[in-house]
């Protein structure tokens, strides 16, 4: 795969499902039920926060994320978005274990969009026992577009949380038959740091409205999705996830108020949305099988 003068290469790394960001995971979701410790199996799509990997401060560009043109392509268009993407379990992640990752990417598309042009990215990621079984299969879409128009100093949005407003609390719980998703900047905060990312669109009012043009700060795709993943897993314990497919659609801002409900159909499939009023913002999709999840150890 060539974009431009860049060519894709993989990377492999030996790896630890680090305990420490999945405890960080379990107190900001602030749920009742235990958080996975060493030699837990890690709950679907708790390996984004077990593997962290922080760049190097020299290695930032001006949005907090690493320079472009190294893993990932030299894409010019300024607003990075997570898409996307698919999930395919093989077995277990357990905490505190090592695995070998592997990651690519495998295609690079230019389009246009009704917004003007946009890049797709896709990443392919595999976790692999040091032996060679593979665990988990995965691919990441990400998007790149053009800012918005910049307002004038005089025209820019208030912050959509008040800066004397109280914690939010728990940010997910049982509300009208689903749930209703709530965070704010101290969540954000803690989020990025969990998962080690830096993009600055999640804790920097003045660079997300004045360079990015957003309204506000902006909830983290893999959190949205995340917390629907954490409602399937809530709402049906006997169940286990073979495979996932989520796709992020729309923005959701820091203080906005979601609700997510979880539909299963008898094929042993079910259908998660995230709606801000009548918008839907993330949607996840799953292949769930009947036998009782493996669930902790301890």
């Amino acid at each position: 795969m060539v974009y431009r003068d860049w060519t894709a290469h993989e990377t492999t790394a030996v790896e630890t499902l680090d305990p420490t960001p999945v405890a960080a995971l379990g107190a900001l979701l602030d749920g009742d039920e235990p958080v996975p410790g060493t030699g837990d199996v890690l709950p679907p799509l708790w390996h984004w926060v077990a593997l962290p990997r922080w760049p190097y401060s020299s290695a930032i560009g001006a949005d907090g994320h690493p320079h472009r043109g190294e893993f990932l392509p030299p894409v010019g268009l300024p607003r990075r978005m997570f898409a996307g993407g698919e999930v395919t379990l093989h077995g277990d992640l357990r905490v505190g274990t090592q695995v070998v990752r592997e990651a690519r990417v495998d295609s690079v598309e230019e389009k246009a969009g009704k917004s003007g042009p946009l890049v797709i990215v896709r990443i392919g990621i595999r976790l692999r026992e040091p032996g060679g079984e593979l665990l988990l299969e995965e691919q990441q879409n990400l998007v790149y577009r053009e800012s918005t128009p910049v307002p004038a100093p005089g025209d820019l949005p208030d912050p959509t949380v008040p800066a004397n407003a109280e914690p939010v609390g728990a940010p997910l719980v049982p509300e009208d038959g689903g749930w209703r998703f709530r965070t704010d900047p101290t969540l954000l905060m803690r989020f990025s740091a969990a998962t080690a990312n830096p993009h600055r669109i999640h804790y920097d009012w003045p660079y997300t409205t004045r360079v990015e043009g957003y309204p506000g700060l902006v909830v983290h795709g893999p959190l949205s999705t995340l917390v629907l993943a954490e409602c399937l897993r809530l709402e049906h314990p006997d169940r286990s996830v073979r495979h996932l497919a989520h796709r992020n659609t729309a923005p959701l801002f820091c203080g906005e108020n979601a609700h997510a409900n979880v539909a299963l159909a008898a094929d042993d499939r079910a259908e998660v949305h995230l709606r801000k009023g009548d918008t839907t913002l993330v949607v996840l999709s799953a292949d769930l099988a009947l036998d009782t999840p493996k669930g902790t150890q301890r």
